[in-house]
């Protein structure tokens, strides 16, 4: 073809998140009864170390270990570590620091619970004074920017 060009219409690349979660906590007899077995697991994926998992202690799970809720916390926190961090480098502010102290609750009820929120708490340095309004007007929540990541 010469002369001309062809032209691909770019779609949106959706990548599989994929992980295992092997149970280690048999202690012997399996789950034969609530406070018989263990709740420690392993999350995996390709890649990265293995995160040893339990449940939260209320539930009767080690809290040495990575919970449930917590890594839903953590990645909450990660997920608008990385937009916020996006929205900073296409506006032209320079982020030199970035630290969350994010929080979840959890709602027991009985044998059970929910979380019902989660709290994030990011603090930002940026490289010049002058940037801290810019970076809160261009990287709030609803600048259009934000929306698209978050």
């Amino acid at each position: 073809m010469a002369g001309s060009s062809l032209r691909f219409a770019r779609s949106p690349v959706a990548p599989k998140m994929t992980s295992v979660v092997g149970w280690t906590g048999n202690r012997g007899t399996g789950t034969s009864g609530y406070r018989d077995y263990s709740r420690d697991h392993d999350v995996s994926a390709a890649g990265p170390p293995v995160l040893p998992g339990s449940s939260d202690p209320h539930f009767h799970g080690d809290a040495d270990r990575w919970n449930p809720e917590e890594l839903l916390v953590a990645a909450l926190s990660q997920c608008h570590l990385l937009a916020f961090l996006h929205a900073a480098a296409d506006s032209g502010v320079v982020v030199v620091d970035y630290a969350d102290a994010a929080s979840g609750t959890l709602h027991t009820e009985g044998t059970g619970g929910r979380m019902t929120g989660v709290v994030l708490r990011p603090v930002v340095t940026v490289a010049e004074p002058e940037m801290a309004a810019a970076c809160a007007e261009r990287t709030r929540p609803s600048a259009p920017k934000s929306r698209r990541f978050c």
